[in-house]
């Protein structure tokens, strides 16, 4: 039985490409995002096409526990959990909405606990499993006019830190990428102008691409098992 891996966000951007990289690796895969449903069924009938693996999509708002509970009930178990489904606001503080503040705590952060808390303990009954969670260079230094997408990321790399400490024992490892400015679709909100200035302080002088950062996921898939409890940081050298 061939072993399986589980990715949210998995629609467009850095989720589609670790989605590719996955059916490459050979793993059966769930893929999930919460409304681009032509999309992901077209990535589905792609990789199936390509590299002869399984695959489900499905459809559900991964900052909902109960639609949470709903995806677990099908999905059952995974060997490799890719959190990735995020979102951004950009703008003062001030300007949030109460809303829009939950939204994107519910999306980037709490997500994170109710997929683990569903798939996790199927993974402590087979003493085996990865997790690695997709969080931002944001979350180490934080980010002006993006505080919540910063708390929310500073969050996912305290979670990485403390799960992976709790779930050692199990043979499970958990793990986080920081990535600086890849150039991917939610970047879309700034100008031409605003990615001139952001690429001017990057020593690599450019973005990363959605291929770089699937390459990194792989590394980290890939790595030994001791490696666990750790924020990588991918940004070009920017900090």
């Amino acid at each position: 039985m061939g072993k399986k891996a589980l990715v949210t966000g998995a629609s467009r951007g850095i989720g589609a490409e670790i989605a590719r990289m996955l059916a490459e690796e050979g793993y059966d895969l769930y893929l999930v995002c919460r409304k681009s449903g032509d999309k992901i069924e077209k990535i589905k009938n792609d990789l199936m096409s390509q590299y002869k693996i399984s695959c489900e999509t499905f459809l559900y708002d991964v900052s909902d526990f109960t639609q949470v509970e709903s995806l677990c009930e099908k999905v059952k178990e995974v060997d490799v959990l890719i959190n990735n489904a995020a979102i951004s606001y950009v703008g003062l503080l001030t300007d949030m909405s109460v809303c829009e503040w939950h939204q994107t705590i519910g999306t980037n952060l709490n997500s994170i606990f109710y997929l683990s808390k569903c798939l996790v303990p199927g993974m402590v009954q087979r003493k085996s499993g990865k997790i690695i969670n997709i969080s931002s260079v944001w979350g180490c230094v934080g980010a002006s006019m993006e505080v919540a997408y910063s708390a929310s990321k500073g969050g996912v790399n305290s979670f990485t830190k403390a799960l992976a400490k709790e779930l050692a024992p199990s043979n499970i490892q958990v793990n986080a990428i920081a990535f600086g400015v890849i150039d991917t679709e939610m970047n879309a909100c700034f100008t031409d102008e605003e990615k001139a200035a952001l690429t001017e302080e990057i020593p690599a002088d450019r973005m990363g691409t959605v291929q770089e950062a699937a390459r990194m996921v792989r590394q980290v898939l890939n790595a030994p098992s001791y490696f666990t409890g750790q924020v990588i940081t991918m940004d070009g050298g920017w900090i």
